[in-house]
């Protein structure tokens, strides 16, 4: 017969649906020929593969070979079904056998001379075989360069190979031919390593509305001067937070992999994500013909920075508001959409006029007030309204610029910050930032004193009321570092010194 059948995968968000290569060899005017909604890479494959059989010794047959990429309604991009290509085309000309390639997956990129090349997505290919495994598991033959990545799926059976010639060998029937062996990964070795808070001069109060947001997954936003120390201190944000668990270093790590920018050193070190201030919404969020992750998925389970935060265009930062809410991001076209995951924490940082020296003590700032309104208007109230930490970031004196280090070291505030989260994981499941409605009213209703002192507050600031559940939330943290279990005056006082409305600085 002359007809094969074998196993890959496509991606579709973080998903990668199984995808069946069919190769049928037919009499006719020799050629290939690819349907099933191949995009211009998977079209370019039959180049590839028939340069790559070539050069490996192999004949191409001199026949009409038509390859079937199904199920036909779902896109397929990149060059990672080379590798199954040419196998079927091997396989249906009897250059080797094919009893045995139904218990295997295939996915790689072929260079003109057979070797395989890394293709992007291995561990969420990795991830979705082996959660689809039925009672007989297939292993998964894919290129060396990306073993390390697809073999943190501990049940997944990772074959690597350097060249088509060593697939091929897998499937010889020689009993000496020599067989690809399982992959199992290099392992961590150490502990992730972050900039350390220690470093840090002075800022004890910023520090302070820094561990609190690690404790409790609050976005943040510092209000300063230059040189104040804002992007200083959210690059040690990272440092702070709990140790990943196994499924969200996966989770991370699979977006990493969708991007092409997974690197095994960083498996279980959380993402800091900084893009530039003329990122665009689409590389922000994701976006494409075929949707690829943007930044705010990149940063999963992480951190995102964003410098400079009213130099962004708005449109820009006004994409932010979905994926702030639901933690995650759907992108939409005509004919497809993509889901996905991005639960980041935002950490933001601006000026607090044009010039930056507004309220500094050197009085440098010119800024009109009408300047100064028009500057941070930028930041539209919604988008504001959803940040739960709210800070201004004062200029050091000149007197403690020369002074030696003294603050704690991140080890230290992040065993009180895990501490914290713990208490919030065994409470309620989740941390208090993703708190719904009805949760705040179990878990963060203050005493008589903190609700008296809340609704005075309210009132006198104009608040929303996502502005007060937030406040409540953060005083939850607060409670929750402090090792109690009643949100106290004390604790609503604090939270509130951390919602300083950014337009009555």
């Amino acid at each position: 017969m002359s007809l094969a059948v074998l196993r890959s995968r496509a991606l579709a968000g973080m998903e990668a649906p199984a995808v069946n290569v069919e190769v049928h060899l037919a009499n006719g005017l020799p050629g290939i020929a690819i349907v099933g909604l191949p995009d211009t890479e998977v079209r370019e494959a039959k180049d590839r593969v028939r340069a790559a059989l070539q050069n490996s010794g192999f004949d191409l047959p001199a026949r009409r070979i038509t390859i079937n990429l199904a199920p036909a309604d779902l896109p397929k991009e990149s060059g990672r079904f080379d590798l199954p290509i040419a196998l079927g085309i091997l396989a249906a000309s009897r250059q080797i056998r094919d009893d045995a390639l139904h218990r295997y997956e295939f996915a790689g990129e072929l260079s003109l001379s057979g070797e395989l090349r890394p293709v992007r997505g291995a561990l969420a290919m990795a991830f979705a075989m082996a959660r689809d495994g039925d009672d007989e598991m297939r292993a998964f033959i894919l290129p060396l360069a990306n073993a390390d990545e697809a073999a943190l799926v501990e049940a997944a059976a990772i074959l690597p190979a350097r060249t088509l010639l060593e697939v091929c060998a897998h499937f010889a029937n020689a009993p000496d031919a020599p067989k690809l062996a399982r992959h199992h990964g290099p392992g961590m070795s150490h502990a992730p390593r972050y900039p350390d808070f220690a470093e840090v001069k002075g800022q004890q109060h910023a520090k302070r509305a820094l561990e609190v947001a690690a404790a409790g997954a609050h976005s943040v936003l510092l209000v300063g001067p230059p040189g104040a120390g804002k992007s200083m201190l959210a690059a040690r944000l990272p440092g702070l937070l709990p140790p990943m668990s196994e499924g969200e270093a996966l989770e991370s790590a699979a977006v990493q992999s969708l991007a092409g920018g997974f690197a095994p050193e960083r498996w279980r070190q959380r993402p800091f994500r900084s893009p530039h201030h003329t990122t665009s919404g689409v590389a922000l969020v994701g976006g494409g013909n075929l949707p690829r992750p943007g930044e705010v998925s990149l940063a999963h389970h992480g951190v995102l920075f964003l410098d400079e935060l009213p130099e962004f265009e708005r449109r820009v930062l006004e994409v932010l508001r979905e994926p702030l809410e639901s933690g995650s991001i759907t992108i939409s076209r005509a004919a497809h959409q993509a889901d996905f995951p991005a639960r980041f924490q935002l950490i933001a940082a601006m000026n607090p006029c044009p010039c930056g020296w507004l309220g500094h003590a050197s009085g440098k700032c010119r800024c009109t007030p009408d300047a100064v309104l028009r500057y941070q208007g930028r930041i539209s109230g919604p988008l504001l309204d959803r940040i739960d930490i709210q800070l201004p970031v004062a200029a050091m004196a000149p007197d403690g610029m020369g002074a030696q280090a003294d603050g704690e070291p991140s080890a230290v505030i992040a065993q009180r910050v895990a501490r914290a989260h713990a208490r919030q994981l065994a409470r309620q499941g989740r941390p208090n930032s993703q708190l719904g409605p009805g949760e705040i009213d179990r878990h963060c209703a203050p005493d008589e004193a903190g609700r008296r002192l809340l609704h005075d507050a309210a009132r006198h600031l104009h608040w929303s009321a996502r502005a007060y559940h937030r406040v409540l939330k953060v005083a939850r943290t607060i409670a929750d570092l402090a090792d109690v279990d009643e949100v106290r005056s004390k604790q609503v006082a604090e939270a509130i010194g951390y919602r300083r409305a950014l337009r009555d600085d």
